[in-house]
């Protein structure tokens, strides 16, 4: 699919860099206005995340522009560093390390490798059955077996949440939905900007009238306020955008309510690795949102579950 030449494509294009503009005019103005300590250091953290957002939408636009080659590259590159992100918050041993190399220099870019021969049946399976069970065996043949189940569980769960979860964004691509052929990148677009979006607006709404602390040892930002505000927000956003996809309005809310759900949900339990962990965040590489991982959380779960529901119910 030429990307010049969809137009739903390209206002979904220009809708988000005007939301980056309004953005950033905002963050601009509020940097002038606001004069105290705590409201500086939020404004300076808020233009921190807007100038992230630019470098992470350009380069997404970039990769839907080039077509399937340039997404699928774009995540396999994602799920490498967010899996390295993983894998450092855990205690790895010489044993492991050739399951290690494994994981990430062989079945991370032969997981993406079917995604571009659009092998469903081996895509679907590799990570969850045939990797984890050799993996186990390469570190069982190893011979250590200090926190042999802590090491396994760890290397095998990164595999599934930075790679195997992940993978199924650009999976959409692969979907033949009847009259909607060659436009699965707006299918992709519309999931990535749900899932952002809804965090976001959990952010906003949290920040401004967030009393109820949904689970406060793990995630105390995290507010029933912010929860439904944004989750009430952004499905009437993904109902508001159901001429980009194959979905009726109707089921379009719901397909964006899923999303935003799971998306918390992972959120949820990605903190909780944190919090095992003694960490803040995954990482650094991002100013104003710390790691690749700490900013795919919700994708990461939303995505499988959003697949398999459109190939259910879209993709006979």
């Amino acid at each position: 699919m030429q990307v010049f030449e969809d137009a739903a494509l390209l206002s979904l294009i220009g809708g988000v860099l005007t939301l980056l503009v309004l953005a950033s005019s905002v963050g601009w103005l509020l940097s002038r206005r606001v004069t105290s300590g705590p409201g500086r250091a939020t404004v300076a953290n808020i233009n921190a995340r807007i100038r992230a957002w630019w470098v992470m939408a350009v380069l997404f636009m970039i990769a839907i522009a080039t077509g399937a080659a340039g997404s699928i590259l774009l995540f396999c590159f994602i799920s490498f560093l967010a899996l390295r992100e993983f894998v450092t918050l855990a205690r790895t041993k010489p044993g492991d390390h050739r399951a290690l190399f494994w994981s990430f220099f062989v079945v991370t870019p032969l997981q993406y490798y079917l995604v571009w021969i659009q092998w469903y049946g081996l895509f679907s399976i590799l990570i969850p059955v045939w990797v984890s069970i050799l993996l186990a065996i390469r570190t069982a043949l190893a011979g250590d077996t200090e926190s042999f189940l802590e090491r396994t569980a760890t290397n095998q769960w990164g595999l599934m949440i930075c790679v195997y979860f992940l993978s199924y964004t650009p999976a959409l691509l692969m979907l033949r939905i009847p009259g909607f052929a060659n436009q699965n990148a707006k299918l992709m677009f519309f999931l990535v900007l749900v899932t952002q979006l809804s965090d976001v607006l959990q952010y906003v709404w949290g920040k401004s009238i967030g009393k109820r602390r949904i689970a406060p040892a793990i995630s105390p930002n995290k507010t029933w306020e912010g929860l439904i505000g944004g989750v009430v927000c952004t499905t009437a956003i993904g109902a508001g955008l159901w001429w980009a996809t194959p979905f009726a309005p109707g089921a379009a809310a719901l397909m964006a309510l899923m999303a935003t759900i799971m998306g918390f949900a992972g959120g949820l339990i990605m903190s909780a690795i944190k919090r095992d962990r003694g960490v803040k965040d995954y990482g650094s590489l991002i100013e104003g949102h710390g790691g690749v991982l700490d900013r795919i959380d919700s994708l990461c779960f939303a995505a499988p579950v959003f697949f398999h529901l459109t190939r259910f119910f879209y993709a006979p």
